[in-house]
């Protein structure tokens, strides 16, 4: 696996947004570098290759995993493209990391799981925002007990993109909506404090014209007086910030997905801050992960296991079938 000293050969399935995010930040990947990229077109793949270093490129994604060099492929395709996607390339022996969400629903999600763990290959849905290191010293916090126990959390995230019934965020046909781009994020910050599975949903959504959810707020409760709020949108601005509170305290995470820092508040003393001065986007810590992951035989991340993606992906479904909102595809 990779070369001798611990170097993870990274292998990019697509050349969009956030490829590029990806593809600039394996520089500050410490086990891992870029070797290659495929696209549907060649033409693509090498204007890509160019612009960020990559030694090949390939006018196909069945050409990309067939290099016996790499050993990871980032799939960056859209979500309704991840299940074929992902599928071409544990069909070929390889490590996945897969952008999020991980498929458009828990059916797709399921045989990705199946024939990973069939075939030992290692797999992980990219929720970059777990391996931040802001996040982590959260998770660290929490762990520890600094503010008691945790009863609620509130999270969102949103934006206001620009009107295009064709774009990818409002198109059905390419499972657009605020709950598969943006309330990913949240859902899964909740997944990661109280688990997948809430005693009771509560839930509404804005569906708009073109017939996906344009912004959601959700009530998830956990019993115990633990409960989740969280939002998300596609056509509304929010904070995008992240509280969690507990019985002895709380944190305060401004711009939690792609968090630089992180507070701690507990009565009776002084607030801790913590801060990451990373130079990078912060998908490198990702990479890492699946790196470490890799070079230590391992075929799932212990911070966002294959169980908990299929769970985090069937709560999403259940929260789409209380708006009656199905894909075209589906």
């Amino acid at each position: 696996m990779g070369e001798a000293g611990g170097t993870i050969k990274w292998g990019i399935m697509g050349t969009g947004w956030i490829a590029e995010r990806f593809a600039e930040d394996l520089a500050y990947v410490g086990n891992g570098e870029g070797l290659a990229v495929g696209s549907r077109t060649f033409e693509s793949a090498k204007k890509f290759a160019d612009q960020f270093g990559l030694p090949r490129a390939y006018g196909s994604y069945a050409g990309l995993v067939a290099d016996p060099d790499i050993d990871a492929i980032y799939v960056a395709t859209p979500h309704p493209y991840h299940r074929e996607n992902v599928l071409t390339a544990l069909n070929a022996g390889k490590a996945v990391l897969c952008e999020k969400p991980f498929t458009v629903n828990s059916a797709e999600l399921e045989p990705l799981v199946h024939t990973a763990k069939q075939n030992k290959l290692f797999l992980m849905e990219a929720m970059w925002t777990r391996f931040l290191p802001p996040i982590v010293q959260v998770r660290t916090w929490l762990e520890e007990g600094r503010i008691g126990e945790v009863k609620l959390l509130k999270a969102e995230f949103g934006f206001r993109s620009d009107w295009n019934p064709e774009g990818r965020l409002l198109n059905p046909r390419l499972g657009g909506g605020a709950l598969l781009d943006a309330g990913i994020y949240p859902v899964s910050f909740a997944s990661m404090i109280f688990g997948t599975e809430p005693e009771r949903i509560s839930s509404s959504a804005h569906i708009g014209e073109t017939g996906v959810d344009e912004h959601f707020s959700l009530l998830l409760d956990y019993g115990q007086g633990k409960s989740a709020s969280l939002q998300g949108a596609v056509r509304l601005a929010l904070t995008n910030d992240a509280y969690i509170h507990g019985t002895e305290g709380s944190i305060y995470i401004p711009s939690f997905l792609n968090a630089k820092e992180a507070y701690l508040r507990v009565a009776g003393q002084e607030e801790v801050k913590f801060t990451d001065d990373r130079p990078s986007t912060g998908y490198a810590f990702e990479a890492e992960e699946v790196g470490r992951c890799l070079l230590n035989g391992l075929t799932e991340s212990p911070s966002i296991t294959l169980e908990e993606s299929l769970g985090i992906m069937k709560l999403l479904d259940e929260i789409r079938g209380q708006w009656n909102l199905k894909y075209p595809f589906e």
